[in-house]
């Protein structure tokens, strides 16, 4: 078992998103998650930096904490060979302390290049052909391919580490799960659905399972909620409604009738230990063994320390239900 610490890209700026990964290796954790977004999905968060310059600042100013995104869509916004490139580089600078989380995206941030955002079985064909790219390129020398939908043309990637970093990819389904168990090293996922974790092993994944569980620290549940609803609440639109809207003005439309008892009942609020593990617990039974505490509180200093304190050795210990 291995605890993450999700930056929260959308909420601040690029510097604290720094510090706050300083705070997370000097608390215990084992890895900071970053998403890699061009918009965030409120307008109330205020931020989106760009996440490969915070990534590169943070295996500079760390030494032990290891570094993923969560995640990157490699097809639209970015090429794959961009992405092939960045990847390689990070490994480098990190001494190996890299996972490459990749997915297919949400039209919140891909749309702004002005190439479309396609459906959801265009969207897979298009993130197996980057992966496939991305393979290539980190097996050196110059290469090209001829996809469906994407091309490269007598590229090489000329710095690039002797071990080369596990990509992770976000699923959904049987179609990405079958991609994350061809072309990946690990899973990624935010539900703790245990079909996700049973499909990929069928398809022959044998990788860790990364998952987001959502929390919000404070020193009492409602101050808790009330942030979570603030800046969090899209969190509970579910996938489908996640990947297809535009704009921030758009979630803020689509989540106008959550309030703080449905985020009471998804997010583990406030300061009791207990209700953060028994909010972890189901992504243990269903498989996964990479938690990301995904907090939503309005104190994140103030969170790190009860993660230190209160919940590092009590979530190293989960164990899936009746083992």
């Amino acid at each position: 078992m291995k605890i993450g610490y999700k930056l929260a890209a959308e909420a601040f700026g690029p510097a604290e998103l720094v510090r706050q990964a300083v705070l997370a290796e000097q608390a215990g954790f084992d890895f900071v998650e970053i998403s890699d977004h061009f918009h965030p999905w409120l307008d109330n968060q205020g931020h989106s930096p760009f996440a490969w310059t915070v990534l590169g600042t943070i295996a500079a100013r760390t030494e032990r904490i290891e570094l993923a995104t969560g995640v990157t869509c490699p097809t639209i916004r970015y090429h794959p060979a961009i992405i092939a490139q960045a990847a390689a580089t990070l490994a480098l600078l990190s001494d190996g302390r890299f996972t490459l989380g990749v997915g297919s995206g949400e039209r919140l941030n891909e749309h702004v290049v002005g190439r479309g955002y396609p459906a959801v079985a265009e969207r897979h064909e298009l993130l197996r052909e980057a992966l496939e790219i991305i393979r290539l390129l980190w097996r050196g020398g110059y290469r090209s391919y001829e996809g469906k939908h994407l091309r490269l043309e007598d590229a090489r990637v000329f710095d690039l580490p002797d071990e080369l970093p596990p990509i992770a990819v976000a699923v959904s389904g049987k179609a990405s799960t079958a991609i994350a168990a061809e072309l990946g090293d690990a899973l990624f996922a935010t539900e703790p659905d245990p079909e996700i974790v049973r499909q990929y092993r069928a398809a022959g994944g044998d990788g860790p399972g990364y998952a987001e569980v959502p929390l919000a620290w404070a020193p009492d549940e409602r101050t808790a909620a009330r942030a979570a609803l603030e800046t969090t609440r899209w969190a509970l639109t579910g996938w489908k409604v996640m990947s297809e809207l535009p704009n921030p003005v758009n979630f803020d439309a689509a989540t106008g009738t959550v309030r703080e008892d449905d985020i009471l009942e998804h997010f583990a609020c406030g300061s009791d230990p207990e209700r953060h593990v028994a909010v972890a617990q189901p992504y243990v039974d269903a498989g996964f063994d990479r938690l990301v505490m995904m907090n939503s509180g309005p104190d994140p200093d103030g969170f790190i320390d009860f993660y230190r304190q209160e919940l590092d050795s009590r979530m190293r210990q989960l164990k899936p239900s009746g083992a």
